[in-house]
């Protein structure tokens, strides 16, 4: 099923900008090894922004080529060289592996616990669910309090209408996309949509259009529609960590202009570059990075995006069933 959904990405991503696949190798170890090399050397789109030699890593990859006889040992030697582009975004798979490279996330305290925001001070056992929201009311019905942990989880407008109907006495939410992995690019816009008073140009996106790494179109907007009828227009915070990665990025870097919301908690995981995939000549696909998004500013958000307040999670809070982070929230949302 995800070989055909990487197809999909290709044909979308790649025929606009006329750019043609790499010359077919053959289904050799070297084969296989020069067409994944050839791939990132050409469609990659950080390379330079990461200040990554390419050249010297090829060179110190394809002399371990030889050594690595059988598949599992050439399929690690593969997922190591893509490891040296630091990307969460970057994946090889195979029918025995997928290769991942996870220390964007692991070299940074957590910031998130799942077990504190079921207890009685927070969501409780009674939440309601709507889609993929869980939510209830907190801070002595206060203030809304929605959790999305996925924007593969779909939602519609009907959930986030009941959802915020039931805050209507509510002076202010929160929503919090901590460890939300990322997801549809389609459900970040749509839940941002429900923030914004009109039409707002939030960010941009660049796509290859050569060979070289940095050989790009000009900027192209990344719109946030105003939703026309689910409008919330009083304070909101959106909280993040390290794991807001991916389509999650992508929703906190519209929030960041979004009238009346802040943004609470850790720097985000980034995942700022648009994935498609690519096959190698043994069928292997390659996932990888091809068109950087940048915020209003036109900075490149794919290191994460810092939060207007920053707090982490203190380990004496958390013992004592207290979420820092939200309860930072609530005091800026007052």
């Amino acid at each position: 099923m995800k070989k055909y959904i990487f197809i999909l990405l290709v044909t979308i991503v790649i025929l606009p900008s006329c750019i043609n696949e790499p010359v077919t190798e053959p289904n050799t170890h070297e084969g296989n090894f020069q067409s994944l090399w050839k791939i990132i050397d050409t469609r990659y789109c950080y390379l330079d922004y990461k200040k990554i030699n390419w050249d010297s890593i090829y060179t110190v990859y394809h002399q371990q080529v030889p050594a690595a006889t059988g598949q599992i040992p050439f399929f690690d030697l593969m997922g190591k060289m893509l490891d040296e582009l630091k990307d969460g975004h970057v994946n090889l798979y195979s029918q025995f592996d997928l290769s991942r490279y996870w220390k964007w996330f692991q070299d940074y305290p957590s910031n998130f616990s799942s077990d504190l925001i079921y207890t009685t001070r927070y969501l409780s056992e009674n939440y309601r669910i709507a889609g993929g929201f869980n939510y209830g009311k907190i801070n002595n019905n206060q203030i809304g309090y929605i959790y999305y942990g996925s924007f593969s989880d779909a939602f519609s407008d009907a959930n986030m209408a009941y959802a915020l109907n039931s805050f209507s006495n509510c002076r202010a939410l929160i929503i919090d996309v901590r460890n939300n992995g990322g997801g549809s690019l389609d459900q970040s816009k749509q839940l941002a949509s429900y923030f914004f008073k009109k039409t707002t140009v939030t960010g941009y996106i660049r796509h290859k259009t050569g060979d070289g790494h940095s050989d790009f179109s000009n900027p192209v907007e990344i719109i946030t529609p105003a939703h026309p009828t689910i409008q919330w227009q009083r304070p909101v915070a959106i909280l993040t960590n390290r794991m807001s990665f991916s389509a999650t990025n992508d929703f906190v870097n519209r929030m960041t202009i979004a009238p009346n919301a802040i943004i609470v908690g850790d720097r985000t995981g980034g995942g700022g570059g648009l994935p498609l995939s690519s096959e190698l000549p043994n069928g292997w696909l390659v996932r990888f990075s091809s068109s950087p998004m940048y915020n209003i500013a036109m900075e490149n958000t794919e290191f994460g995006i810092d939060p207007y307040i920053q707090v982490a999670l203190s380990a004496a809070d958390q013992a004592n069933g207290i979420d820092t982070i939200i309860e930072r929230a609530i005091t800026a949302l007052k």
